[in-house]
């Protein structure tokens, strides 16, 4: 029996072959990627014996050597003619240096126990960011079903790995774009890999509306995280945390709030690990908005939604986003990564915290700032997104959400390509951790 694409929805449970495209159902409802059976627990062995990849890249990608627990197109995963013909890689680059550490700096800035709290850099991935794990996986349908195309919105980092990935495998990328809201250093990536970019007069969700009607439109492929498949590569972040941690869960597992994506991975990771047996202990996840950017927040601490086993009351969602509209109360952060108002993984991300006992919070944008920067005093590089991993952290551990010697995983998921924004930062001795320029 092979792996088929089917609503989230418990009441309509619509399926759906798996080379279909389709990312909702009929009824509008996103889809998830559901596997037959569970794999065997003595994957963990095979896992941790591929860190020594043996020439394989396949082995030595951070997504594809959990291929197993991933595996759509129904290989035989240990035939290496089979990976090579179905599996899109970027030489095995992806997630291949991303894992967990401790940071001394960050412990002491959130006000945790220093052998509590881990930080796992997404950025050290090819593009730069989390994106490229479930690129990957997104790519290798797109080639799976034929299409010559693929087609995002994106407020930087997509269209960073979309465009890589795309010249890699020699197809076409268009990239829609808000008008004058992405850093530089993330566009010029796009235009570096050869995407075409499309400029939109609005914000990140006016820019997906369009990608989407465009794919529906052309036949192009849609890569954003609405697609199902780029969830299915984003699961590896908390595989190879988990992998680090032993395989024993944390306590919570910390994740900036954007589109969603990554807490949706996330919560579909840990559900399909508890079901299996793979772990006993069910980690809580944390998303932390921007404060300008915090629909999630709103819609969660002051309106209630929840999943409500399947059945959200989405009217909430309609009129949160109607009174924007009508307001004209847009997402405004600096922390472009995650400056969006309409979240599109919101039913699968209240899934998510439904299951993990979830919170959601939010930092501003100078909090996220000091996050960013006491992560660079440890010696490695965030973006403002990731930012607001740490500063959400410091906030749950001072409001006593978050205990001090609670094990956790924080996911710093971009690297800066903002170059002016720690110039600007350390330029400003009122900041926390400037270090201004002195004149000799």
């Amino acid at each position: 029996m092979n792996a088929v694409l089917k609503c989230i929805d418990p009441g309509c449970g619509l399926e759906y072959p798996i080379d279909s495209t389709l990312v909702e159902c009929e009824r509008g409802h996103l889809l998830d990627v559901k596997y037959p059976g569970s794999p065997p627990e003595s994957l963990k062995e095979v896992f941790r014996c591929r860190r020594d990849p043996g020439g394989s890249i396949f082995n030595e990608s951070g997504v594809w050597r959990f291929r197993e627990l991933l595996n759509f197109c129904s290989i035989d995963t240990e035939d290496a003619e089979q990976c090579a013909a179905h599996l899109v890689s970027l030489d095995g680059a992806e997630g291949r240096q991303s894992k967990p550490y401790r940071m001394g700096r960050v412990s002491k800035f959130t006000e945790m126990e220093p052998d509590s709290l881990w930080l796992q850099p997404e950025g050290y991935n090819p593009s730069g960011s989390f994106k490229d794990n479930g690129m990957a996986t997104a790519v290798t349908h797109a080639r799976m079903v034929s299409a010559g195309k693929i087609v995002c919105a994106s407020t930087g980092n997509t269209s960073a790995s979309a465009g890589m990935f795309a010249a890699n495998e020699g197809i076409e990328c268009d990239v829609y774009i808000p008008a004058g809201q992405i850093a530089p250093g993330k566009l010029s990536q796009a235009y570096q890999f050869g995407a075409q970019i499309i400029e939109v007069d609005g914000n990140f969700d006016d820019a997906l509306r369009r990608s989407l009607d465009e794919a529906r439109g052309s036949g192009g492929y849609t890569v954003n995280s609405i697609n199902p498949f780029r969830i299915e590569g984003q699961k590896t972040i908390p595989y190879r945390a988990l992998e680090q941690l032993d395989w024993e869960a944390p306590d919570w597992i910390v994740y900036p709030g954007g589109a969603l994506g990554n807490t949706s991975s996330c919560g579909k990771a840990l559900m399909e690990l508890h079901e299996w047996g793979w772990i006993g202990k069910i980690p809580r996840i944390a998303v932390i908005n921007a404060e300008g950017a915090r629909t999630l927040s709103d819609l969660y601490n002051d309106r209630g939604l929840r999943w409500n086993g399947g059945k959200p009351d989405t009217g909430l969602i309609e009129d949160h986003y109607a009174e924007m509209d009508r307001t004209g109360a847009g997402p405004r952060t600096r922390a472009t990564a995650i400056q969006i108002g309409r979240p599109a993984n919101i039913l699968k991300g209240l899934r998510a915290l439904e299951y993990t006992d979830g919170v959601v919070t939010t930092v501003s944008d100078t909090e996220m700032l000091d996050g960013m920067s006491a992560v660079g005093l440890n010696g490695f590089d965030c973006e403002m997104a990731s930012g607001a991993t740490p500063a959400g952290i410091k906030k749950l551990v001072k409001e006593g959400v978050i205990k001090r010697d609670d094990t956790v995983v924080g996911i710093l998921t971009g690297r800066q390509k903002d170059a002016m924004l720690p110039v600007e930062y350390h330029s400003d001795p009122s900041n926390m951790f400037a270090r201004p320029p002195r004149a000799r």
